[in-house]
């Protein structure tokens, strides 16, 4: 990539238990030795205060729970922080950026799976990212049992997403392919039931797709 070239933005989608974190690490290795610049990251998080921001979301005060709006607004404030002092500052560098969620669970955990209009959600959603949107969506897919397993084996305290009930993942995942189907050109769903190296190998064709020629023709180890 060429100095000053716009880096590349790419967002982990998915339900929870799908692998996000797990593939955004596993993409990163793989660009980094081919000699490119990657920020991983997460939402929400990234910066100290969405990290705040973060905890009082998924782990709120006293076993309390927000309602759909207040979540939709408090991760945007995040978001805000995030987009303004981490992700656009490296993409103008020319550096590449994995970011484990995005706009589009604002989308979908407070909007098709909750109860936000989405005309409002989109109508922040404009404001906040103020044109830095993904080169490119992975949407992580695999069945609640798969995804349930998965969160059992990594123990650890559930937080407020976590605990909720089947009916409530089975929305958040219909929702997360309701989204991809939409945006078809900017999002690929990808088998998430399936070996972290079979996931790997699954969604580089779509990253590849967007290196710079000479890059594109190299086999990363």
């Amino acid at each position: 990539m060429t100095d000053g070239a716009r880096g590349r933005f790419i967002t982990l989608e998915g339900g929870e238990g799908t692998g996000k974190s797990t593939l955004a690490r596993a993409l990163a290795a793989r660009l980094e030795a081919l000699g490119l610049t990657v920020l991983v990251t997460r939402e929400p998080g990234g910066t100290p205060l969405a990290e705040a921001a973060r905890g009082l979301l998924l782990h709120p005060p006293g076993e309390d729970t927000w309602a759909p709006l207040s979540e939709a607004l408090l991760v945007n404030a995040a978001r805000q922080d995030h987009v303004a002092r981490r992700i656009r500052p490296a993409l103008e560098a020319g550096h590449w950026v994995i970011c484990d969620r995005f706009a589009d669970s604002t989308r979908v955990y407070q909007g098709l799976a909750g109860s936000v209009p989405m005309a409002l959600l989109r109508a922040i959603e404009t404001e906040v990212l103020g044109g830095t949107v993904p080169d490119l969506t992975l949407v992580l897919d695999a069945p609640l049992d798969v995804t349930l397993a998965r969160r059992v084996d990594r123990g650890g305290a559930q937080d407020t997403f976590e605990a909720r009930g089947e009916a409530f993942h089975t929305a958040v995942r219909e929702a997360f392919l309701q989204v991809a189907a939409a945006e078809p050109e900017r999002c690929a769903v990808i088998d998430a039931a399936l070996a972290p190296e079979q996931v790997l190998e699954a969604a580089w064709p779509r990253i590849s797709a967007l290196l710079p020629a000479v890059d594109a023709g190299r086999v990363p180890p």
